[in-house]
């Protein structure tokens, strides 16, 4: 996972996600819970409920934009931290909070975007309540929940990533998507040091840049940066573009092309990246070639993952889609990547519930497309080469380890 501006880390997690996670939630959904947890919950914010349970399983996924196998998980991750001595939450009428609760008013937060005093109406707790639940939870998914956002590391798994993206359009040795987009936030008072968070389009915004792989899971985050900064210059700031030019990642197996030349691991970007050796652009002149009008749609079709892959994010944890009020600069970066790491388990647990957001391809609306000039020499000749390469000879290829 890329830094987190903001963000001060108790301490590396080391852990994985392991294939055990599938069996893990259904074992937790299948245990036993409190008697009626949810149809005495769900009276305080809905109503009662409808006896059917198709209409109950629906409810229950409008709310928190998760299955219950996949509420059950989170529960699981965060029970150790949101049930210390000092959480004694409680309800207007005295009856403490238990962890489903808890859990349960954080998700709504998280994925409902709506006010503190709106939620805590809806569950009869006073707003300091909902903020202080929500914030113990975000702290507890950083130190629980890391591991749902990582590097690929496991035996095979990089090669797994690239043989899905190819399949999309035919780009080979493509390990993953990158895209920015802005989160928005109140307006600066004019003139304040603040005016650095008035990006391109004089709108507040703080950036999150995300780099996915075909699954549109999140593998690489880094946020906390002002709207100002361009998408260049957050990329050449980052943890990951370092690693990259050290050739620390992105150094598995290098495709070799028939006449020898060799194109190492990439990613892929829109225009507003550099194009890099080990990051590849469009050709961005007026009159394009075939094979290069074709190598254009063959990485903008791959590269649109991560758009829907941010799509996503803010169609389902609301907090972060529409205008943040007042936030407060240090915490939203966390609250930022708490929210990708909920879309990851999402992914890894197979929920059902991601199968009902909207695929659209707009993250950043009314934001113009940027343009960045940079472009490294010896790249330029790679990506020359593996266009017409895609052309028509890709049965002269081989690959090689490098």
């Amino acid at each position: 996972m890329g830094p987190v501006r903001g963000m001060k880390r108790r301490k590396k997690a080391e852990k994985k996600v392991d294939q055990n996670v599938l069996a893990a939630a259904a074992s937790l959904s299948s245990q036993p819970q409190p008697v009626d947890w949810w149809d005495d919950f769900s009276q305080r914010i809905t109503g009662p409920l409808s006896q059917s349970k198709s209409k109950d399983r629906m409810k229950f996924e409008s709310v928190f934009k998760v299955s219950r196998k996949t509420f059950s998980y989170i529960c699981s991750l965060v029970k150790e931290d949101m049930m210390t001595s000092s959480s004694n939450f409680s309800y207007s009428n005295g009856k403490q909070l238990s962890l489903n609760d808890q859990v349960a008013v954080a998700l709504r937060r998280l994925s409902s975007g709506e006010s503190l005093v709106s939620i805590g109406d809806s569950f009869g707790i006073n707003r300091s309540t909902v903020s202080h639940i929500t914030w113990r939870f975000v702290e507890a998914m950083e130190e629980r929940g890391l591991h749902h956002l990582c590097w690929p590391t496991k035996h095979g798994e990089m090669e797994e990533i690239k043989s899905k993206f190819e399949k999309i359009r035919g780009l080979p040795n493509c390990c993953g998507a990158i895209d920015i987009t802005h989160i928005l936030m109140t307006h600066p008072t004019p003139g304040s040091p603040d005016d650095v968070w008035l990006d391109c389009e004089e709108k507040c915004s703080m950036i999150l840049q995300a780099i996915v792989d075909p699954d549109m899971r999140f593998r690489n985050i880094i946020t906390g940066w002002p709207g100002s900064l361009s998408d260049e210059l957050v990329l050449r700031s980052s943890g990951f573009f370092k690693l990259c030019e050290e050739r620390s990642c992105l150094n598995g197996k290098k495709l070799v092309l028939s006449e020898g030349t060799e194109v190492r691991e990439y990613i892929v970007g829109d225009s507003g990246f550099p194009l890099l050796q080990w990051l590849l652009t469009p050709y961005k002149v007026r009159e394009l070639s075939n094979y290069q009008c074709e190598f254009n749609k063959r990485l903008s079709a791959t590269q649109m993952v991560a758009r829907r892959a941010l799509v996503r994010l803010k169609e389902m944890w609301k907090i972060i889609q529409g205008v943040m009020w007042t936030p407060d600069k240090n915490k939203l970066p966390r609250i930022i990547l708490v929210c990708c790491i909920l879309h990851n388990i999402v992914i890894d647990l197979e929920d059902e519930a991601q199968d009902e957001m909207p695929l659209s391809h707009h993250h950043d609306s009314g934001y113009r497309q940027q343009t960045c000039e940079s472009a490294d020499n010896t790249a330029s000749l790679l990506r020359e080469k593996l266009a017409i390469y895609l052309s028509g000879e890709k049965n002269l290829a081989s690959v090689l380890p490098g």
